[in-house]
């Protein structure tokens, strides 16, 4: 379970942003100002921050400052874009402007972590189901009752993904990211054909689980209701 680090004064927007958290399984530990904040990080090291701007005394650039090793990400009212530049030059991995949507904080919570993990061995890697679908990581295999077809890294990376975080559409920013590991130079195109390659498998071993196109967003899986 990765922990979460919200660093906001607002009380309510505060406990807005852990309950979304916490119902998409991650800790969450708080602080509402920046002295709280840098004492609290002292003590502990959460997987990501999510940090307000306008804090009581020390103010999150200055408790941008301190932090090392752990991505941080900037929810602000702030919408000048030298702002914006100025934080990501000065170590921030990404800036969410308030109001956001729920999906598109977990979205870019979900990018970075995958950002910071080493590349992990595939030995490590859990199995995963969603509907009729078992995923071996290990394997790089995809079984729907006895039928099995082999998967490439890339194509285990992307599908790991949709069915990790099945309730959600998840961006073409996003896979693109994630698979970065495997395929270092994918493109959009390059994605799309890993995409096509999946759902001819999953066909092949006659899932009911399809990989849904969102236009303009991204993908999805799907049960076939047939």
């Amino acid at each position: 379970m990765a922990t979460i680090a919200v660093i906001e004064d607002n009380v309510l927007t505060g406990d807005m942003v852990e309950e979304i958290l916490v119902e998409e399984g991650f800790r969450v530990i708080r602080a509402y100002s920046g002295t709280e904040a840098l004492y609290l990080l002292k003590h502990e090291k959460p997987d990501l921050i999510l940090l307000d701007l306008i804090l009581p005394g020390l103010g999150g650039e200055g408790v941008l400052e301190h932090i090392k090793d752990i991505p941080v990400i900037i929810l602000s009212s702030k919408t000048d874009v030298e702002d914006k530049i100025n934080l990501l030059n000065e170590g921030a991995c990404d800036y969410i402007t308030k109001p956001f949507h729920k999906k598109e904080l977990i979205a870019r919570i979900l990018v970075q972590l995958r950002k910071g993990q080493i590349p992990r061995n595939y030995a490590e890697e859990s199995i995963v189901s969603f509907g009729d679908l078992t995923l071996d990581p290990l394997l790089l295999d995809v079984t729907v009752q006895s039928r099995t077809v082999k998967l490439t890294k890339t194509e285990c990376v992307i599908l790991k993904l949709l069915m990790n975080h099945s309730r959600y559409i998840i961006s073409r920013d996003l896979l693109l990211d994630s698979i970065s590991y495997e395929t270092p130079d994918c493109t959009e195109k390059s994605l799309k054909q890993h995409i096509y390659n999946l759902r001819k498998k999953l066909n092949s071993i006659d899932s009911s689980i399809q990989i849904e196109t969102v236009r303009g967003v991204g993908f999805k899986l799907s049960k076939n209701r047939e």
